[in-house]
């Protein structure tokens, strides 16, 4: 059995096919396209049409790669980035007139759930209580659990791209000051989920996400070429310092460090911070930074659950749209 699944982020739409024989969804081809939403979208605004257009034709194109791959119509859902916008059910109706794909949008703590499970499926049960990390562009997740779904779940609004426009969007570098001031917010909004991480008492912590992966790799982590069996550790003193390092630079020069790419040096300093601050509160001194995360989720549990699960996913996005949604006028997308 071959499947697929598309993830809209706030930077790329990503696009995974795999084999599912014998339970473990092992990729045959990946690919993604670059969107940037989030420098699109300014927090709580919604979507622009042309990015809007942007977005339609991405997932055609990933649509058909699915198919070119031979797997049926992607599992799709779209991250903070949409779900936070006020013409969301718009978006959506569009994307699934133009294109035929039934994107949805996953509330974060379900995003949350589903990223602990690829965790859990990827470190295995030797790892015992599980906690994770994972900070996107408009969220961070946070999870623990024991089993293969987790016992707690949060998602909160420190995205590492929605923080750099709140705090630094008019300084660059932004001033000790900011940081600071960032700092103490994600420590206010952090204070309840961290105390209970520390309580539960995990063995075993993990990071996912392109963020964490680029700061492991700037902390001295492995580069990915190295393959994904590489054990990844980012350890909280090390990402201190590069805190220091990143706020000493503009975002163009940050592009120049070891694992930070163009696309993502503006909110590189964000990121290290909540995930700092996130390992400082939860008394986490070290995260494995784990390859697998949410998209793996979508695919295990879709193997583990069959396709009714994903068909309830679908169904209760449906019913929370309003009734038959005026699609943006935009031009048609090219084949």
């Amino acid at each position: 059995m071959r499947i697929s699944v598309m993830d809209v982020g706030s930077k790329t739409v990503r696009l995974v096919v795999a084999d599912a024989d014998g339970g473990v969804p092992l990729p045959v081809h990946t690919a993604k396209w670059r969107l940037r939403l989030s420098e699109q979208v300014t927090p709580g605004g919604p979507i622009p049409e042309q990015a809007v257009e942007q977005l339609v034709h991405a997932v055609a194109e990933a649509s058909r790669a699915a198919s070119r791959w031979g797997a049926a119509g992607p599992l799709a859902f779209a991250t903070a980035v949409v779900r936070n916008a006020p013409n969301r059910h718009e978006v959506l109706h569009t994307v699934r007139a133009r294109t035929g794909v039934a994107l949805c949008t996953l509330p974060g703590e379900v995003e949350a759930e589903l990223t602990f499970l690829g965790a859990r499926r990827w470190m295995g049960w030797r790892s015992g209580p599980l906690a994770l990390l994972d900070i996107g562009g408009g969220s961070l997740e946070v999870a623990f659990g024991r089993g293969r779904l987790p016992d707690f779940v949060a998602s909160l609004p420190l995205g590492a791209g929605r923080l750099t426009h709140e705090f630094f969007e008019n300084e660059d570098p932004p001033s000790p000051e900011r940081v600071r001031a960032m700092r103490r917010k994600v420590r206010h909004q952090m204070r309840d989920v961290a105390a209970r991480i520390r309580w539960e008492g995990p063995r075993t912590a993990v990071a996912t996400s392109r963020t964490f992966q680029q700061l492991g790799r700037l902390c001295g982590a492995a580069p990915g070429r190295r393959g994904p069996f590489v054990d990844r550790q980012l350890h909280r003193g090390e990402l201190r310092e590069a805190i220091a390092r990143l706020a000493a630079l503009p975002a163009a020069e940050r592009a120049h460090l070891p694992g930070i790419s163009a696309p993502r040096a503006a909110q590189s300093l964000a990121g290290a911070v909540v995930g700092h601050t996130a390992m400082k509160l939860t008394g986490l001194r070290s995260v494995t930074v784990c390859p697998w995360a949410i998209r793996e989720g979508v695919l295990l549990r879709h193997i583990e659950d069959g396709p009714s699960w994903w068909a309830e996913v679908t169904r209760q996005n449906e019913e929370a749209a309003p009734p038959d949604p005026v699609p943006l006028r935009i031009a048609t997308a090219s084949s």
